[in-house]
């Protein structure tokens, strides 16, 4: 539209480490979150990019984020390394963590970083296609505030608890799989919700326990599991490794991300593993066997056009709606 803005990546970063440091964000912090916001932007993830930037910025402004956090890292042995985010952001610990995850896992072959007492994640592929640009095979599993049903349950008992996949292939690409335990991410039902608009009735049921098509009843019930008991059961499996691994908050004991004065409190938890030590010829063997499912027989491969989306994104630029951007620049702390 002729109304919106247009940035550069640089441009993009910007705008969010700014307004991100208005509110009281230390500057590492800052930088950390803003270049995870515009990377998925760039990947064209918008609802995990400035759509979410804004609940971190006002989740600044009400303290249920600590803005100066300093992460806490610890290696009770050496190929696991543990965080404290200190009520931080988890994007600010892995960056932190990250130089060193990668070293122990091509040292040892398999690493593992494990995070708490964190505001939301964000997007959760972020973090595995980190380590799938330096070659490793990554899993990340994250979880926060309670949101979706469990099994047989009309109650949310879990979050979203998404789960990511990362694998090198070659030329930069990589696989790359990341999808929640619910049938939709809670931010689609929040963005129906603005815009009026009504969601599938598989997606969510309302108070009563009864599907709905209505989001607003949506948010006051909880989402559903993808798959009936089988996404149910991944939210759970998510659940002990996120938050049972790390020492976070169980969901059903995170506070709202969205208001109070208390962080979440929420968990992330990412292998990495050296594949070069598993078999010599794997990113050759990967990049062969994606190009006959791809070629051969249709498959869609999740994660392949990332790279192109963001080289895409650098030449063109970030269209921000007016609205959105105004937004973002008008916070300040108070």
């Amino acid at each position: 539209m002729a109304d919106d803005v247009t940035l550069s990546p640089a441009e993009a970063i910007d705008l969010a480490r700014t307004a991100l440091m208005r509110v009281g964000m230390a500057e590492p912090a800052a930088a950390a979150l803003a270049h995870a916001t515009v990377d998925a932007e760039m990947a064209g993830k918008r609802t995990v990019g400035f759509l979410h930037l804004t609940d971190y910025l006002r989740s600044l402004v009400d303290g249920r984020i600590t803005g100066k956090a300093e992460p806490q890292i610890t290696a009770p042995v050496p190929a696991i390394m543990r965080c404290d985010a200190m009520g931080g952001v988890a994007q600010h610990g892995f960056t932190l963590a990250h130089e060193e995850l990668v070293s122990k896992a091509r040292t040892f072959g398999i690493a593992v970083f494990a995070l708490h007492n964190s505001y939301t994640t964000g997007e959760l592929g972020w973090y595995a296609a980190r380590l799938a640009q330096e070659g490793l095979v990554a899993i990340a599993a994250t979880n926060g505030p309670a949101l979706l049903a469990g099994a047989g349950s009309r109650q949310p008992v879990y979050c979203t608890n998404p789960l990511a996949f990362a694998a090198p292939i070659d030329d930069d690409r990589f696989l790359l799989i990341d999808q929640a335990s619910s049938a939709t991410a809670y931010v689609n039902i929040r963005d129906a919700a603005a815009r009026s608009e009504t969601i599938p009735d598989h997606w969510a049921i309302d108070q009563d326990g009864r599907p709905t098509t209505d989001p607003f009843a949506a948010m006051q019930g909880a989402l559903l599991a993808f798959g009936g008991a089988r996404g149910a059961n991944v939210a759970l499996m998510v659940e002990v490794l996120a938050a049972g691994l790390t020492g976070a908050n169980w969901s059903l004991d995170a506070p709202d991300f969205q208001a109070g004065d208390a962080s979440p409190g929420a968990g992330l938890f990412v292998l990495a593993l050296s594949p070069q030590l598993f078999a010599d010829d794997f990113p050759a063997r990967l990049a062969s066997q994606v190009r006959r499912l791809s070629g051969e027989y249709g498959v869609h491969i999740p994660g392949l056009d990332r790279v192109e989306r963001q080289r895409q994104a650098e030449s063109t630029g970030i269209v921000l709606p007016r609205q959105l951007f105004d937004s973002i620049s008008s916070f300040r702390r108070i």
